[in-house]
């Protein structure tokens, strides 16, 4: 099932139900997309008015960046889901079975994954709206605003996401090696997003 294709009812639908997926991670992913759309929203408000004319042709090239982000996030609604069916199934390997801890960790590291990229993309997206919020037109700031909101939601929910996989990794090394990124990224990028909310909301 192509999760982004659902209208917003039957996602939130599927999101409520008792099935695995979509989850956290694909919810995370859906929030960043929507968020960076309203970036784009702030650019499209921008280019063609004579007083931003001087920033025009950079606004559009963090429109164009804003669009990829939004249609790599999309997808991983649907990579975080496929990654995780294989896990599901693994838990249900007999633990005297001999390939199960093998399997297992696979399974946890592709997992891992996808909400890692999650965090990443994210993490750009707040860069962007860093952008969007200084450069954009003034009328449409609260939407950069908005946005960078949900990015830090998207941030923490995407980084969770990753920590209940390491959580249960045999390979400890690598797992707080992936971690230690996980925190790196949260602490610089929570952080910015709140300074960007507060940076707009102080000039309104």
């Amino acid at each position: 099932m192509d999760f982004k294709k659902m209208t917003c009812t039957e996602f939130t639908e599927a999101l409520a139900s008792k099935t695995s997926v979509p989850g956290g991670g694909g919810a995370s992913a859906l929030v960043g997309a929507v968020a960076i759309a309203l970036g784009d929203m702030v650019g499209e408000f921008t280019v063609g008015k004579k007083k931003y004319a001087d920033v025009e042709d950079e606004i559009k090239g963090l429109m164009a960046q804003a669009q990829d982000l939004r249609v790599e996030l999309l997808k991983c609604i649907e990579e975080d889901a496929i990654a995780f069916e294989p896990l599901s199934k693994a838990y249900a390997i007999p633990s005297d079975d001999p390939s199960r801890n093998e399997i297992m960790e696979k399974c946890l590291k592709d997992a891992a994954a996808v909400p890692f990229k999650i965090l990443e993309l994210s993490c750009q997206a707040v860069d962007l709206q860093r952008e969007f919020a200084d450069k954009g037109s003034v009328i449409m700031i609260s939407d950069a605003a908005t946005g960078v909101a949900m990015l830090e939601g998207a941030i923490k929910g995407a980084a969770i996401n990753v920590r209940i996989n390491t959580k249960s990794m045999r390979d400890r090394e690598y797992a707080e090696n992936l971690n230690q990124k996980v925190d790196s990224l949260v602490a610089e990028y929570t952080k910015k997003a709140a300074d960007i909310y507060s940076d707009v909301f102080n000039r309104l």
